[in-house]
């Protein structure tokens, strides 16, 4: 008994520790998760408390569900608009990339080690793939917004790759055991089964429990762990049918999260908690299995692949994967720097060492050493690498926090969190009536919180700055209620820095644009030639009209250009150079110089703001 409760103790202890010291992380930018690793590490056989844990199966079952716990949540907070932005780029990333991936690096590994080829594949199949949570953790907590394009792929690459990653470890480790057991004919079918057995499970199962939830009643907190439950029941079938749990259980999670029912309302809180759960005791646990003299024995050569995956093969991969789609260039190089690896490489590491495949520890040691890398390097490097890449758009348009409230089976209420900043339009003005543009009906006040304090609203109540006020509103006029209560100074500059200082219509036609007019009047020679008049009423598609003097960068390539266009809608011009679905962010270059870029997309992917930049407007 003292024993148990000795177990108990320590446990915990281990939990709050890595909890409590992860309120380091956004001071230091080191990943959440790194903290719970060296807490595993430090309790570790060769830490302070010299805890002697050599349990690999036990720590492969924890990792397996730990996973699948992860998948789940990040599935039901995987919306459908991301898979039709992302889904066909990620599928590509986790069938194509993963292959090329494990074959270059696989070259590489066995060259550098001077293995025999099979063991070097091996070792390249286990970090082949990127890791779901790693990525879900990091992206979504890494302080900068993503352009949805980028996000989504990267969230969808890294739920779909683990069967082609699980694949190949299993074929290459079969391979290392019996090198005449295993034809193509077998391979072939595993993929399939693996991969075809996991999607129709997944969506049935989905399916099924998106429609069975509406009917049962429980308590609130019970809709979670039914879910939960329902989630490791998909996983572990799908793996006794000889599918991909782990594709099943992502895709459960996504069909069940796209259903919105009042029995899901307080699912994504308890589930968020049960993902983080999971992620601590995953990542505590293969701490603790890991003896650090043996990865720095070996870092050496962690250090060496991991460079050649970060700078060779991951780009390599990648690039190959997505120039079909028409991703930009910086697009492609954030997505090769954001290949993270975390638990599911260590987990697919320890399949080796309790096969006793020869050569299995170095490999775990390795691959411990890389992901370790990876974390520091690439996982602090988010918001950085962001910027440098530009794939980042402004966040300054959405609400603080949004909530729904269900008030019967198939009805909802959404209420928004907005917070007063110094210099908002919303100063001094009453919460009910701050834009003649909402109504009452449209804009209904909740409450209005002051100091943290309750503020009974009268009709004498002003707007002051640090004020917090809740609204029930249709989604769709979030963006334009954030922008009243932020500051409008700053808002500006942040937009039109990165958007441009003009806005266009979209469905306005390329002959209509002003800009179209005065960029042929600046190359005119003359007054009265070449030049088709300005359409007044079209000097409403700005919101700042361009002047003659500030059309810098006009070059006769770019009229060209236009002119050849000038019967078609912005929309329309743009659209062309799309291979996938708009998002924010996505720009068109007109030249050098000037440029078109998308501000807003509807739910249907069609343009609703259109921003003209000119790069060098503020060198003029």
């Amino acid at each position: 008994m003292v024993t148990l409760n000795i177990l108990y103790v320590v446990a915990s202890l281990l939990i709050f520790a890595s909890i409590m010291t992860s309120t380091l992380s956004a001071r230091l930018g080191v990943p959440l998760l790194l903290f719970f690793l060296g807490v595993g590490m430090l309790a570790g056989e060769e830490g302070i408390l010299g805890i002697e844990f050599a349990e690999y199966n036990l720590a492969n079952f924890i990792g397996q569900a730990a996973l699948a716990c992860i998948l789940l949540d990040g599935g039901l907070r995987t919306s459908m608009r991301s898979f039709r932005v992302g889904l066909k780029p990620a599928v590509t990333l986790a069938s194509l990339g993963v292959l090329v991936t494990v074959l270059v690096a696989g070259i590489f590994t066995t060259w550098l080690l001077d293995v025999d080829w099979r063991l070097g594949v091996l070792m390249a199949a286990i970090v082949g793939s990127t890791d779901a949570a790693a990525v879900f953790s990091l992206l979504r907590n890494g302080g900068v917004k993503l352009n949805d394009r980028v996000q989504a792929t990267l969230e969808i690459e890294s739920g779909a790759n683990d069967p082609l990653a699980i694949l190949l470890v299993t074929v290459m480790i079969t391979l290392n055991l019996d090198p005449t057991s295993q034809g193509i004919g077998d391979i072939i079918f595993m993929l399939i089964s693996q991969i075809g057995i996991g999607l129709v499970l997944g969506l049935l199962s989905g399916w099924a429990l998106s429609k069975m939830l509406p009917k049962v009643y429980l308590a609130d907190g019970m809709y979670a762990i039914l879910i939960l439950s329902a989630g490791l029941i998909v996983f572990g079938i799908t793996n006794l049918l000889g599918g991909s749990g782990f594709l099943a259980v992502y895709l459960a999670g996504v069909v069940i999260g796209n259903t919105k029912v009042r029995a899901t309302e307080h699912v994504l809180r308890v589930m968020d908690s049960f993902a983080w759960l999971s992620q601590a005791v995953l990542f505590v646990v293969l701490g603790l299995l890991v003896q650090p003299s043996g990865i720095l024995e070996v870092i050496h050569y962690s250090l060496l692949i991991f460079i050649f995956l970060l700078f060779v093969a991951r780009p390599i991969a990648v690039f190959s994967s997505l120039l079909p789609f028409r991703f930009g260039i910086r697009e492609i190089g954030f997505i090769s720097w954001v290949g993270l690896r975390g638990a599911v490489p260590i987990t697919l590491a320890i399949i080796p060492v309790t096969m006793a495949v020869p050569g299995a520890d170095l490999a775990f040691n390795i691959t411990f050493g890389m992901v370790i890398l990876s974390l520091l390097v690439q996982g602090a490097t988010i918001p950085l690498m962001s910027r440098l890449f530009r794939v980042w758009v402004p966040t300054n348009n959405e609400p603080k926090a949004e909530h729904e409230i269900w008030v019967a089976d198939q009805a909802n209420i959404t209420l928004y969190e907005f917070e007063v900043k110094q210099g908002a339009f919303a100063i001094g003005r009453h919460p009910q009536s701050i834009s003649s543009k909402f109504d009452t009906q449209a804009l209904s006040l909740f409450a209005l919180v002051r100091h943290n304090k309750l503020v009974n609203v009268n009709e004498d109540t002003i707007l002051k700055m640090g004020d917090v006020v809740w609204y029930a509103m249709r989604g769709d006029d979030a963006p334009s209620i954030a922008k009243i209560f932020n500051n409008s100074a700053t808002q500006y500059q942040k937009n039109s820095e990165f958007y441009g200082d003009w806005l266009l219509s979209p469905h306005a036609r390329i002959a209509d644009l002003p800009f179209y007019n005065l960029a042929a009047r600046s190359l005119a020679t003359n007054a009265s030639s070449r030049l088709p008049k300005p359409v007044a009423s079209a000097l409403d598609i700005f919101t700042v009209p361009p002047q003659v003097g500030v059309m810098t960068g006009i070059d006769e390539d770019l009229v060209n250009k236009l002119t050849e266009a000038k019967n078609q809608t912005v929309e329309e011009f743009m659209m062309q150079y799309f291979k996938t679905e708009p998002v924010k962010g996505d720009e068109v270059y007109l030249n050098e110089t000037w440029s078109l870029i998308v501000r807003d997309v509807d739910g249907r992917g069609r343009l609703r703001g259109v921003g003209l930049k000119n790069k060098i407007k503020k060198e003029v």
